[in-house]
C-alpha cells in the first residue's frame, strides 16, 4: 500500500501520544524525534524533516497544545496542517488556455513511466475537459519506446503522430504541432527521451524542443519509490527547463514516501498528478491534504467518493435500482457490480482510503483481486437461465457449475448465499419504510 510503512509508525506514535493525556514540552520533544526518524527512514532529504520538525515543535510548544484539553488532537491536526503544507499546501490544477492550443512536455529520467504517463493523462484530459488530445513520440534513442507509444493510443483511441525513420527529436516536435493545428486537436501532449541519468545532450534537446513547440506545461515524471534521489533529478529538470509541475508514478507499490515529501519543498514546483496503479486509468489530481491524511493514517474519503463517481454508469445505475425495486436483481448484475469495483482500483488501494482500517489485521488477507476473479468463473459457468433465476440451481447444477469453473461445490453454495444475502439487503435497503423490527428505518422516523 502507499505509504505503508511511513502510516504504520505515524499511527504508533499517534497511539502512544494519545494514552499520556496532558503533554509536557519533553513529551513534545520526544514526540518529535520519533516522527523525525520515522521520516528520515522514508528517504525523506534531511533538511526537509528538519524544517518539518522544527515548524511542529514551534507551534506544539505554544498554548495551543500545553494547555488544550485534549493536546493529543491538537498535536494530531499541527502535524497535519504542516504535513499538508509540506506537500504542496493547496491544490495546483494545470493551466489550460482558452484559445490557444494546450502542449504538454512530458521529461523525466527513464524508467519513471513516462510513456505510459503521457497516455493515461491524455486519457484523463479527454474524458474531464472534453480535449481532443495528440500523442506526439519524441523519443527516438530507446528501442520500442515510438511503438509503445502507438500502441497505447491504439488501446485508448487517441491518435499519436510518430515519424520512425526520422532521429530529429526537434522536427519530430515541430511537425507533431503542425498535425495538430491542421486536425483542430487542442491538447498536444509530447513524449520526449529519457536517460538512465542525467546527461548534456539530453538536456540541451529538451531546450530545443522546448524553445520550438513553447509548452503551456513542462511536466517532469519521477518515479515515486526513488525517495530523495528525486530531488537531485527534479532541482536540475527544474534549473534548466524551469518545470511547471511534477507528476509522480508508482505510488501504487512500496512507496516510503522519500520522493513525495521532499520535491515540492526543495524545488518549489507542485506535484499535480500521480500515478497510482497499473491501468490506463490509475492516474489522478494531487491533492495535498488528502494525501497528508492518508500518509498519518487518516483516510481519504473524498478521493473515494471521487473514484467512485467517476467509475459509475447514471444509465447502469438507474437500471439497477428499478431492479432491486422490481425484486429484479440477478446474478448478472451482481457481476456488473464487482466489475464496477475492480475498475476503482485494487482491493487494498481502496481499503487504504477508510479512515481507521485496521491495516495490521489485513496484512494476512488476499486483497489481490483472486476471490473476485474466482467469483466471476462461478457466475460464466452457469446458463443465462441460472444467471436470471438462481432459484433454480439444484444440487446436480452447482456441481456442474463447481467442475466448469475449476472450483468446488462450497465455494459455489458461499457465492450463492452471499448474492441472496444481498439481494435481500437491497431488497430492504430499497423499501425502508417496510423495515423488519426497525432495523432499516430511516434515521429521521
Amino acid at each position: 500500500m502507499i505509504f505503508e510503512g511511513l502510516s504504520e509508525k505515524f499511527q504508533n506514535i499517534f497511539s502512544q501520544m494519545k494514552r499520556k493525556g496532558k503533554l509536557s514540552e519533553k513529551d513534545i520533544k520526544e514526540i518529535n524525534r520519533e516522527i523525525k526518524m520515522a521520516l528520515l527512514e522514508a528517504d525523506v532529504n534531511f533538511k526537509v524533516v528538519k524544517q518539518f520538525t522544527k515548524n511542529i515543535s514551534e507551534r506544539a510548544v505554544g498554548a495551543e497544545v500545553l494547555n488544550s484539553l485534549t493536546p493529543g488532537q491538537q498535536f494530531i491536526k499541527i502535524v497535519k496542517d504542516e504535513m499538508t503544507a509540506l506537500l504542496g499546501g493547496e491544490i495546483e490544477r494545470m493551466d489550460f488556455i482558452d484559445g490557444r492550443r494546450n502542449i504538454f512536455m512530458m521529461v523525466g529520467l527513464q524508467g519513471a513511466g513516462k510513456t505510459t504517463t503521457a497516455g493515461k493523462l491524455a486519457n484523463l484530459l479527454r474524458k474531464e475537459k472534453k480535449f481532443k488530445p495528440l500523442l506526439v513520440a519524441c523519443d527516438v534513442y530507446r528501442p520500442a519506446a515510438i511503438r509503445q507509444l502507438e500502441i497505447l493510443g491504439e488501446e485508448l483511441k487517441i491518435d499519436v503522430h510518430s515519424e520512425h525513420d526520422n532521429q530529429d527529436a526537434v522536427s519530430i516536435a515541430r511537425n507533431g504541432i503542425k498535425k495538430a493545428e491542421e486536425g483542430f486537436y487542442d491538447l498536444v501532449i509530447i513524449d520526449t527521451a529519457g536517460r538512465l541519468q542525467i546527461d548534456e545532450a539530453l538536456m540541451n534537446e529538451l531546450v530545443e524542443i522546448k524553445e520550438a513547440v513553447d509548452p503551456t506545461e513542462i511536466l517532469l515524471t519521477v518515479d515515486g519509490m526513488t525517495g530523495q534521489e528525486s530531488v537531485n533529478v527534479a532541482n536540475e529538470f527544474n534549473r534548466l527547463l524551469d518545470i511547471t509541475g511534477v507528476i509522480l508514478t508508482k505510488l501504487d507499490g512500496d512507496t516510503r514516501g522519500g520522493a513525495a515529501l521532499s520535491i515540492t519543498y526543495t524545488v518549489e514546483k507542485p506535484i499535480k498528478y500521480i500515478g497510482t496503479g497499473e491501468k490506463l486509468s490509475d492516474i489522478e489530481l494531487f491533492y495535498p491534504d488528502r494525501m497528508a491524511s492518508r500518509i498519518l493514517g487518516m483516510g481519504d474519503v473524498l478521493s473515494f467518493i471521487d473514484k467512485a463517481q467517476n467509475m459509475i454508469d447514471e444509465d447502469k445505475a438507474k437500471q439497477l435500482e428499478e431492479k432491486i425495486k422490481n425484486q429484479e436483481f440477478d446474478l448478472n448484475d451482481f457481476l456488473d457490480q464487482i466489475h464496477q469495483i475492480e475498475e476503482m482500483g485494487s482491493l487494498n488501494s481502496l481499503l487504504e482510503m477508510m479512515p481507521g482500517a485496521n491495516k495490521k489485521a489485513l496484512k494476512g488477507l488476499d486483497l489481490s483481486g483472486a476471490s473476485t476473479k474466482q467469483t466471476e468463473a462461478i457466475i460464466l459457468s452457469m446458463t443465462n437461465e441460472e444467471r436470471r433465476k438462481p432459484g433454480i440451481i439444484n444440487a446436480s447444477r452447482r456441481k456442474r457449475i463447481a467442475t466448469g469453473s475449476g472450483t468446488s461445490v462450497s465455494d459455489v453454495n458461499r457465492l450463492l448465499k452471499g448474492f441472496e444475502q444481498s439481494r435481500k439487503l437491497m431488497k430492504q435497503m430499497s423499501n425502508p419504510n417496510v423495515s423488519k423490527k426497525g432495523r432499516f428505518k430511516l434515521p429521521f422516523m
